[in-house]
C-alpha cells in the first residue's frame, strides 16, 4: 500500500465520480484553527451553541446565592473557542441535508466515540455535536496524525487539505452493510460489515446478496476507481438496491473483518460460504458472514470505552505496563 492509494480514498477524491450511487453529502474545508482545537487535549468547551440558554428566575434565596457565588470574580472559567464563520457554514450545510448529518473527516468517521453522545449515535444536528464526537475519537486523531500508517513507500508525506464531510443522515441497518475487497479490479471477497452479530436474513439470502453486489460492482465501480486494488463498503436497502458508502485502501490500515489480509493478498484458500464448484461456476467472490449465534463476537469498539491502560494490559501492547503490573502482583503476594 502506497501513500497515493491512501490519498485516492479521501472522500473528496472519489465523491464527484460516484455521486449518483452514494448518499448526498457536503464537503467543507477545515480551517487550521478548528484542526488545532480538535487536536487540543483541553476540555471540550464550545462557544455559540445552537440552542440558546434558558434564563429563569431563582425559586429561592438559596438558589440566588448559588448563582451569585458561581459568578464570583474569583471563580475559574474556561474560555470557549469561537469559529463564527465556520459554524455558520456548517449549520447551513446541515440544514441543506435535512437537519441531521453523519460527520467524518477525509477518511474516517468517529465510530469509536458513538457511546459518548447523548443519543449514543453518530447523528449530529449542530457543530457542538460534531466536536464532541471528533474530540473523543481515536479514529479522527489518527486521520490527523498518522494518515499514512502502514504505507510502504519512503517518499515525503504529501500535504493534506483536511475537510469536514457531512453526509445526509440515513437510518442504516447494520445487518445490511457489507465490505467488498477488490484486487486487480476483480471482486475477490465480500464480508458482513457487522460481524459481531448473527443476522438470519444474511444466511438465507447470501447468494442473492452476493449477486446484487456483483452486479453493482460491474456496473458502477469496476475500472472506474483510481486504483486496481481497493476496498469499498456498500449498503443494501430493503428493496434490494445497493448504495456505495465508502472507499478504503487495500491494506492493513483497513479492517479485513471476516477475512485475514494474508488471505486477501495471496488469494490462497480464499473460500467463503459457497462451495468451490458454485464459486467457480458463478465466478463469485468469497462471501463470509456470521453463520450462527455461537460465533457472535463482542464489538471491536467496546475497548474505546475503557481507560487505555486497561486495554494495553489486556492486549499486551505495552510491555512496560505489563511488567509493572506483574511486579505489583508479586509484591502483593510477598506481603501476604
Amino acid at each position: 500500500m502506497k501513500k497515493e492509494h491512501v490519498l485516492h480514498c479521501q472522500f473528496s477524491a472519489w465523491y464527484p465520480f460516484f455521486r449518483g450511487v452514494t448518499i448526498k453529502s457536503v464537503i467543507l474545508p477545515l480551517p487550521q484553527n478548528v484542526k488545532d482545537y480538535l487536536l487540543d487535549d483541553g476540555t471540550l468547551v464550545v462557544s455559540g451553541r445552537d440552542d440558546p440558554p434558558t434564563h429563569s428566575q431563582p425559586d429561592s434565596d438559596d438558589e440566588a446565592e448559588e448563582i451569585q457565588w458561581s459568578d464570583d470574580e474569583n471563580t475559574a472559567t474556561l474560555t470557549a473557542p469561537e469559529f463564527p464563520e465556520f459554524a455558520t457554514k456548517v449549520q447551513e450545510a446541515i440544514n441543506s441535508l435535512g437537519g441531521s448529518v453523519f460527520p467524518k473527516l477525509n477518511w474516517s468517521a468517529p465510530r469509536d466515540a458513538y457511546w459518548i453522545a447523548m443519543n449514543s449515535s453518530l447523528k449530529c444536528k449542530t457543530l457542538s455535536d460534531i466536536f464532541l464526537l471528533f474530540k473523543s475519537s481515536d479514529f479522527i486523531t489518527r486521520d490527523f496524525t498518522q494518515p499514512f500508517i502502514h504505507c510502504t513507500d519512503d517518499s515525503p508525506d504529501p500535504c493534506i487539505e483536511y475537510e469536514l464531510v457531512l453526509r445526509k443522515w440515513c437510518e442504516l441497518i447494520p445487518g445490511a452493510e457489507f465490505r467488498c475487497f477488490v484486487k486487480e479490479n476483480k471482486l475477490i471477497g465480500i464480508s458482513q460489515r457487522d460481524y459481531t452479530q448473527y443476522y438470519d436474513h444474511i444466511s438465507k439470502q447470501k447468494e442473492e446478496i452476493c449477486r446484487c453486489i456483483q452486479d453493482f460492482f460491474k456496473k458502477h465501480i469496476q475500472y472506474k476507481f483510481l486504483d486496481e486494488d481497493f476496498v469499498f463498503d456498500i449498503y443494501r436497502d430493503s428493496r434490494g438496491k445497493v448504495w456505495l458508502i465508502d472507499f478504503n485502501p487495500f491494506g492493513e490500515v483497513t479492517d479485513s473483518l471476516l477475512f485475514t489480509w494474508e488471505e486477501l493478498v495471496s488469494e490462497n484458500n480464499l473460500n467463503g460460504d459457497f462451495s468451490e464448484v458454485d464459486a467457480q461456476e458463478q465466478d463469485s467472490p468469497a462471501f463470509r458472514c456470521t453463520n450462527s449465534e455461537v460465533t457472535v463476537q463482542p464489538s471491536p469498539y467496546l475497548s474505546y470505552r475503557l481507560p487505555k491502560d486497561f486495554v494495553d494490559l489486556s492486549t499486551g501492547e505495552d510491555a512496560h505496563k505489563l511488567i509493572d503490573f506483574l511486579k505489583l502482583k508479586r509484591n502483593q503476594q510477598e506481603d501476604d
